[in-house]
């Protein structure tokens, strides 16, 4: 996503996140596609890490379409479109919702979901037309092929990469390791 944190974080209190004072956040890179049901599942687990970690982890999805998706290319530049509207997290996550759906009625879903969201739907069809994303999404392809994903989703957090879509069992503690022993400093 090049919008580093669509949405605000829930759970962040008082006092957390960057700014004056405040130390930048930890960064996790999440190599997902919309129309995998691995980073379906992994929602839960993100939605915790945020709550957890509020703007101190500072969760970016980067986008990995997988040939065997047929739609999953569209969805991700559809989710570009959705952060510069202002609600990428939300947009991501309704989209993942619906995977199996968009999987057989196709690119339609993505601007219904738009239209459920409150965005501009119109827009997102034209963005869908125009391709004025597609650059963003290949290029977080390519540089997830330059640093070894090779599914969805794949975690990035420190320098070390977690295979999420080989398991997802223990994926969080690893990750919430990583960061608290990168937020101790």
């Amino acid at each position: 996503m090049s919008d580093p944190q669509p949405s605000p974080s829930p759970g962040a209190g008082p006092g957390e996140g960057t700014g004056p004072g405040r130390p930048e956040p930890v960064v996790l890179d999440v190599w997902c596609e919309l129309q995998c049901p691995d980073c379906r599942t992994a929602q839960t687990d993100l939605n915790a890490l945020r709550a957890r970690y509020g703007d101190a982890l500072e969760i970016r999805i980067r986008h990995f379409p997988l040939e065997r998706h047929q739609h999953a290319h569209a969805a991700a530049q559809a989710l570009e479109e959705a952060i510069v509207q202002g609600r990428g997290w939300p947009y991501a996550e309704a989209v993942l919702a619906r995977a199996e759906e968009l999987a057989s009625r196709g690119e339609v879903v993505l601007v219904e979901v738009a239209r459920e969201l409150g965005l501009d739907a119109e827009e997102m069809d034209t963005a869908l037309i125009d391709g004025r994303h597609i650059l963003i999404v290949d290029a977080d392809q390519a540089e997830g092929k330059a640093i070894g994903v090779t599914g969805t989703p794949t975690y990035v957090i420190g320098g070390e990469r977690l295979d999420g879509g080989k398991s997802q069992e223990g994926l969080r503690e690893r990750v919430e390791e990583i960061a608290d022993r990168l937020l101790a400093g």
